[in-house]
C-alpha cells in the first residue's frame, strides 16, 4: 500500500512525495487529487488517535479522503474500532517506536506487508522506499474486527449478510 501523507506533521507546502509536490493549497485538495488517481493512504499520527473526536465521523472522514491504513503511536478505545469499521487498518508502533524515533518524514512511501491468515494481535512489516522497515501491531484485537476488515467494513459485512 503506497501512501505519501503525513499527520503527525502538518507543513506548507503539503508534506508528500507524490509528484505533485511541492503543491500549495490545502489537504483536501492533494486529497483530491490522489482519489482521482486511486493512491491508497496511510496516516501516520500520534497518541490517543481519535480522542475527543466526534466518534464515527472521525472514522468516515479518512476514509472517504482515501486513507486504508493509520499507523498511531496510540488509539482511543471506540475509535480503534470505528476504524475498522470502515475498513481502515488499525496498526500501532511498538514500545517506544514512532514516527520522530523511527526518522519517518511523511515524505515516503510505504508498503505494508499483513501476514496471509491474520489472527487478533498480529505484526506486520512496514517497508519505505528508503530502505528502512519497522515492525506495527495489527490492532484488529478481536474476530469480529478480522471478520468485518475482511469485507471492507461493517456495511459491506451488513449488506453480504442480508443478500
Amino acid at each position: 500500500m503506497p501512501a505519501v501523507y503525513c499527520f503527525w506533521e502538518i507543513p506548507s507546502p503539503l508534506t508528500t512525495s507524490h509528484q505533485l509536490a511541492p503543491l500549495r493549497g490545502t489537504h483536501l485538495l492533494l486529497d483530491i487529487l490522489l482519489i482521482r488517481e486511486g493512491v491508497p493512504l496511510i496516516a501516520i499520527v500520534g497518541k490517543d488517535y481519535g480522542s475527543g473526536s466526534s466518534r464515527d465521523w472521525a472514522a468516515k472522514g479518512p476514509f472517504l479522503l482515501g486513507i486504508r491504513a493509520v499507523i498511531a503511536e496510540s488509539f482511543e478505545r471506540i475509535h480503534r474500532s470505528n476504524l475498522v469499521g470502515m475498513g481502515i487498518i488499525p496498526l500501532q508502533f511498538l514500545e517506544g517506536d514512532n514516527a520522530e524515533s523511527l526518522g519517518i518524514t511523511g515524505k515516503e512511501t510505504y508498503s505494508v506487508q499483513l501476514p496471509e491468515t491474520l489472527s487478533p494481535g498480529d505484526m506486520a512489516t512496514v517497508t519505505m522506499d528508503n530502505g528502512k522497515s519497522f515492525q506495527v501491531k495489527i490492532r484488529f484485537d478481536t474476530e469480529v474486527d478480522l471478520t468485518y476488515f475482511k469485507h471492507g467494513g461493517i456495511l459491506n459485512y451488513m449488506i453480504r449478510k442480508m443478500l
